[in-house]
């Protein structure tokens, strides 16, 4: 069989509804857990502003556990150790709406947590000084200066780094096929352990991977010009 027929025979029928049932749980994943990890870290940066220093160890403690473990023990940390902790009851639950895919959004929106709130701190130290004091001299609350003048502007600023924290997210989910979720590489593995074509069907899972991240790339730099020019206004 050629290289180019045996494309063809995976792009069709079962194969290929495999490969987009795949697809469409990758893309799932990747977006529950960024818009998750987006707001957690929204909250852990602001927990960093609380004038208790118990909150900042706590940030702290977080961050360095979720930076310096590898992401794969994350997965088998939640994936095989919390189930562990839990009642009965509540594993049955956990396993009756889909285990692995619970376990791998929870570990991967965590893990992106911890690295977004550090891009937003640093975001928000760019920041001129005397933002907050603005802020309340025009009747603001905390909250509200945080959430419509101190939260926008760090994005604004550290916006390069969230591009590049998108990139590692969706690039990251090919690690839930560990804990047995059904994204892209999950199933690629598996059609090739069908086919035998493993050249073709990591091809296949290339492309995607491929596409997929240039067109975040395309995204994240037609944002970065948005911003550009409002800030050149």
């Amino acid at each position: 069989m050629s290289v180019f027929h045996g494309f063809a025979s995976l792009l069709q029928g079962s194969y290929l509804q495999l490969f987009l049932g795949g697809i469409a749980v990758t893309l799932q994943l990747f977006l529950i857990c960024a818009v998750l990890g987006f707001a957690l870290a929204c909250v852990l940066m602001s927990l960093r502003l609380l004038p208790w220093r118990a909150a900042g160890w706590l940030v702290d403690g977080f961050v360095e556990y979720h930076r310096n473990v590898p992401s794969l023990v994350q997965l088998f940390v939640w994936y095989f150790g919390v189930p562990q902790l839990l009642p009965m009851a509540a594993q049955d639950w956990v396993n009756a709406q889909g285990g692995e895919m619970v376990f791998a959004v929870i570990a991967l929106t965590l893990n992106a947590a911890a690295y977004t709130s550090e891009d937003l701190r640093s975001g928000f130290r760019a920041l001129p000084a005397g933002q907050r004091e603005a802020a309340t001299a025009l009747g603001m609350s905390g909250l509200q200066t945080l959430r419509k003048v101190l939260i926008p502007q760090a994005v604004r600023a550290a916006a390069p780094a969230l591009v590049n924290q998108a990139l590692a997210l969706f690039k990251s989910t090919a690690l839930a096929m560990a804990i047995g979720t059904g994204e892209m590489m999950y199933v690629t593995r598996q059609i090739e352990g069908e086919t035998y074509m493993t050249f073709q069907s990591f091809a296949v899972a290339s492309l995607f991977y491929l596409v997929g991240s240039w067109t975040l790339m395309t995204l994240g730099g037609l944002w970065q010009r948005r911003i550009a020019v409002r800030v050149a206004r």
